[in-house]
This record gives C-alpha cells, structure tokens and sequence, in this order.
C-alpha cells in the first residue's frame, strides 16, 4: 500500500474511533482494514522455508534494542527434537539479518543463510525423539515493508519500538518456525534496553534489573504459543494495575499506555473488564488464567492479539472486545492454515457482536443489517481463502471477517444458542486443538456432535460456496392458515440452493405472528396456522441469514368451488392438514384408516367457509392409510395416503 493511501486509511480510522458509540458494524470494519493495512507487506511465494522435521519445544529469546535505533542484536536459544535422524534442520529467518554464529553446547556449528532461510548443519545425526537445543547468534535492520513487522518510530516525540508479526512478519526480525504447524510450549524472553524505557512482552513480568546505562527485563510466559503471536514494545510507558474475578480467579490486568494518554486507558479499562467476564461466562475459561491479560498501546491504527498482552492503538469498547476474544480464538486454538483465517477473525468479530448486542440490544437488528448489506454488496467470494499470498485476501473485512461471523449467526439460528456455545466449548477443550491447530472440519465435527445434524452442506455452501440466496415467498390467506410457497434463486453459480430454516413474520394492524419454514427446495409449499388474517410478511426479520433482495407476494384465494377438500401433503410425516374451502355443508366427520381397515383417528367439527384441520402423525408407523371425510352418514371425500 502506497503512503497516502494509508495515511487517508488511518485518518478515516481516527475518525471513526473517536466516535463513542456502540455501533460495532461500522468499527470492526476499521479494524479490517487496518489490520490488513499493517500485514500488507512483500509476501513471496515461499513464505515459509522453515524444515518440518523439527518440534519446537522451547524459545529462550535475548534481545538487545535501542527504539531510536532501527536495529536488534539477537540470541535466540531453541530446544527442539527431530521427527526422524537428521543432520540438519532450517530456521525462517530474513536474508537482511546477518548470522553471526550457531552454537550446540557452545561447539560452533556450520551453517547457510541464503533464500530467507538459515539451515542448520549438525556434525553428527540427531537421533528422532530426543531434546536437543541450539543458540543463533544474529544482529541487523530487519526489512521495511508495508507497515512492517518490526516498527521503529516516535509518540509525542518520544522515541517507539513494536512488533507486529502476522501473518509472515516473525522471520523479519528472529529466527524461528514461521508456520502454522508447531507452537513453542514456553518462551522466555530477555530485552536489554535503555533504562529510561520500560519493555512490555508475552507472559508475566519477571525482573527489570539496571545494568549500566541499561535494563534487562524478563518476561515468562508458559503456554503453547504461535511464533506470530510473539512480541515486545520497548518506550517510555507508564504501568497501571486492574484485575478481574473470574470464577474463582482474581486475574490480573496490566496496561502498558503512553504517558499523553494515561487518563483515556484509566478510564476505559474498566470496559474490557466487563468484556473479560462475559467472554469467560460465554466461552469458557480464560485460556491463560495463571498468567495475566494485558494492553500495550503502539502506534498503528488498530489492534493485535499477541498472547496474553494485546498491543492497541487505544482503549475503544468494540477494538477491546475484538481482540480480547482473540485469546480464545486465535491464540488458544489458532487457525491451521491461512485459508481457515475465519477461525480466528470470524469468531473474533462475532464474540465482540455478541458483546455488544447483549449490552446495547436497540442496535443489534440495525448493525446486523449494515453488516449483511456489506456481505452482500458483491455477489460472490467465499469464507475459504483461495489465495494465500495475497494479505488482502487472508484479511477480507467482508469475508473473512463479516461473512464468517455471520456464518456463526446462521449456526446459531439452526443449531439454537445453548447447543452452538456447548459445541464451542467443546471445540476448545478438544485435545486435538486446544492450544493448538484447528481447521473448518475441527469445528464442524463439534457442532454435529452436540447438536446431531449434518452440516456437510451447510459448510459446502457457507464456507467452500460462494454468493448468498434471494428469497421470493408467495402467501395465500386460508381461514386463520396461510399456505406459503418458498422460492429462491442464488448470487452465485457455485451454488445451486442454500437449505436454510427461515423465519416469516406475518402482521396486521394489531397482530404478528413468526413461523419458522425448515426450506430445503425450490417451490416447496407450507401452511402454517397464523390465528389472525394478515396483510403483511417479513422475510427474516432479525437479520440472522445472509441474503438479499428478497420479495413477497400475497396471492388471492381464487377457489370459487363449493365444499372443496383437499389432504396434504402427501406422502406425509409428522401431520396430516385437511383443508375445508368454501364449506357449507353441516358437520364434517373426518376418519383415519390404517390398511388393515381399522379406525385410528376420529373428529367431527362444524365448519363455516375456509378452515384446516391439523391431524398429528408422528406416532403412526410408516405405511398406507385411508382418509374418509362424511358428512350426513354419506362420504364426501376419500383418499389413500402414503406415510415414509
């Protein structure tokens, strides 16, 4: 991204977060673009060099910064075992980074740095399975792309130095795994720095100890973490304390704010407090519960989730909840693969709505409304992201992040809100994938699992598909019964019908009534007892499904016959509907038959014009049945009718 479009890109991003409101539809999408904005840097082919005959155990990370200096010296110590005998493994690490020595118990190793990469030569072949450790001495610039992954700059003149790594971005400044196959179980992490500044890092803050004109400060943080995930911010912040009672847990709350903006953080933190609760009540534990949670402020026009200590620009309601729930998804359970990004935006965005919405419950239908008409507003792309080298692509605002959080509105709407959240949970707990890797079919297995369906189609459609449905419903008044006809063409030709439940609101001057059509073909036909006459019909009227363009048609009732019947559907399942119109005869005696010839169900009613009546069925083996239909000791109606 050129200069003055980022610039025009962050001037519309203050804009609209100084703007106190609870509309999160029109903030998230600051976040999306900001966020794509600071991951827009040079991304090759080979993003990833990295061997994958290695496990990373453990980083101990020594760093030697200056923030107004664009330059880190480096000692980063890796314990790893090998998958298979080797005598070699290879580290990402950018060719602007000079080695200077690889060390295996103090012996010196060889060692080739070229391509973005640093392989690794030991004298003698690692046996599978067993710990072994090696120490990369490095120094230099790390590359400037885009807004970079490693930031030297200045705040009200004081001097700034950050990191901000996903999705390719941690090579740029350390030697380390940069995929999304292994996490570290532990790191520590040792920044020497001059002593007027403090260093703000993953984990719990160990010592700050003075050493001549600097500071060495420790930081230990012992969860799996992703290598993006790693970070630190080193200029003059003052520290301020919170904490918050999660079950049975007083978690601490640390901020790490300039100084110019000390009083915005105090009296904003309070708000991500709230947020932390609900999320733990909501989600689960928080995932890094013996440790901390932490804000860092830095200069780039929104937010990340590094583990346990979130660098943000400033202290807003929405950006807070955003990444907050990032540590549930993102960091506890981390996408596998940038084509799955979903699996942490997605949620993320959704998590913050769900926040919101319960706090501010006037804007709900308002922002999901924005929201879908931003989905919508093209007719095709998919929540699998068919381009990976593209950072525009991974980090779409409408799919990866709005269309997937609506994705998880719509299996909220099929599923209900307690099955959806057990099966989330469940997710989270799954050995599998906590604190680790997860892709689509992780999640999909969970959600099948608790709620018993299928969602093998949901997700083809949803998720690989592409495009979104358009609703055209025709309705037709019978009695207090309305038959309604369901009809719906698609955006986009990678699906031919989205099979969705739909709620239909029917209304008049003084009444309403929500019916719920299980829709799985074009032209499929419904009646429903609405109790009322109605003159109106609202196609999903809270905004749970993607669509667009839908359209209603009352249609007359132009039956003009006498004393009409008719029995549907047939074959049938849970009920039987007979329709009475234009009836005037005197009472109806309706009979159930099964094929042995014997009497099942029995009912006389009186009925004046239109009227249906609603036999249940559910109970009844499946088989041939016979229906009679008197009236005055003679048959007026008989038909045979086939239950599957």
């Amino acid at each position: 991204m050129n200069k003055t479009i980022f610039i025009v890109a962050l001037l519309m991003f203050s804009k609209v977060f100084g703007q106190y409101t609870a509309d999160y539809s029109k903030k998230v999408e600051s976040i999306a673009v900001n966020e794509a904005n600071s991951y827009s840097r040079l991304v090759t082919a080979n993003t990833v060099s990295s061997s994958n005959n290695f496990d990373v155990k453990y980083y101990r990370c020594e760093w030697e910064i200056d923030p107004a200096i664009r330059f880190i010296k480096g000692k980063v110590t890796l314990y790893f075992s090998v998958s298979t005998a080797t005598n070699s493994i290879t580290l990402d690490l950018k060719d602007q980074l000079t080695t200077d020595s690889v060390k295996q118990k103090n012996i010196s190793l060889n060692y080739i740095q070229s391509n973005n990469a640093l392989q690794i030569n030991f004298s003698n072949s690692l046996i599978a399975g067993t710990l072994d450790s090696v120490t990369v001495f490095y120094k230099g610039a790390p590359p400037v792309a885009g807004i970079g992954s490693f930031i030297q700059t200045t705040h009200a003149g004081v001097p700034v130095m950050w990191t901000l790594s996903e999705p390719y971005g941690s090579r740029d400044w350390w030697p380390c795994k940069n995929g999304l196959d292994d996490k570290a179980d532990s790191i520590d992490i040792f920044i020497t720095h001059p002593s007027q500044y403090k260093a703000a890092s993953n984990g719990i803050l160990q010592s700050e100890i003075i050493s001549g004109a600097n500071k060495i400060t420790h930081w230990k943080h012992r969860y799996p973490i992703a290598t993006y995930l790693v970070c630190f911010a080193v200029t003059n912040y003052v520290v301020f304390n919170n904490s918050v009672q999660l079950g049975n847990v007083n978690l601490p709350m640390q901020t790490f704010c300039y100084p110019e903006s000390l009083a915005l953080f105090q009296a904003n933190t309070p708000l991500v407090l709230s947020e932390m609760q609900y999320f733990n009540k909501t989600f689960g534990e928080y995932p890094f519960i013996k440790e901390k949670y932490g804000h860092v402020q830095f200069g780039f026009g929104g937010g990340q989730e590094h583990q346990t200590s979130t660098f943000i620009v400033r202290p807003d309601e929405s950006l807070m909840a955003h990444e907050l729930a990032h540590q549930w998804f993102g960091n506890k359970v981390t996408c596998a693969s940038w084509r799955h990004i979903w699996l942490n935006e997605g949620f993320a965005t959704h998590a913050a709505s769900m926040y919101m919405e319960q706090k501010y419950p006037g804007n709900a239908i308002g922002n999901r409304k924005i929201e879908i008409a931003n989905i919508t507003s093209l007719p095709n792309g998919s929540v699998w992201v068919d381009d990976t080298t593209s950072i525009g692509r991974i980090f779409n605002f409408r799919l990866s992040y709005l269309k997937g959080s609506h994705v998880l509105y719509m299996l909220r709407w099929i599923l209900s809100d307690a099955v959806f959240l057990k099966a989330v949970q469940q997710y989270h707990n799954d050995a599998k994938v906590s604190y680790g890797f997860a892709l689509t079919d992780d999640l999909k297995k969970h959600l099948e699992k608790e709620s018993g369906k299928n969602l093998t189609e949901f997700f083809k459609d949803w998720f690989y598909g592409q495009g979104y449905p358009s609703y055209h419903v025709e309705w037709t008044q019978i009695g207090n019964y309305v038959k309604i006809k369901m009809d719906q063409t698609t955006s986009d030709a990678s699906v031919d019908f989205f099979e969705l439940p739909v709620a239909l609101t029917f209304k008049n001057a003084t009444q309403q009534k929500t019916v719920i059509v299980d829709n799985k073909t074009k032209g499929e036909i419904f009646y429903r007892n609405i109790g009322f006459a109605a003159d109106t019909v609202f196609i999903d009227p809270d905004y749970w499904l993607i669509t667009k363009n839908n359209s209603s048609k009352k249609v007359s009732d132009n039956i003009t016959a006498q004393n009409k019947i008719s029995v549907f559907p047939n074959p049938f399942q849970s009920q039987i509907l007979v329709a009475f119109r234009n009836y005037n005869l005197p009472l109806a005696d309706v009979e159930l038959y099964n094929a042995k010839a014997q009497l099942i169900y029995r009912k006389i009613l009186s009925v004046k014009g239109d009227d249906i009546l609603e036999i249940p069925t559910a109970a009844l083996p499946a088989g041939t049945y016979f229906i009679k239909i008197k009236t005055g000791g003679s048959i007026k109606f008989s038909q045979k009718i086939i239950k599957h």
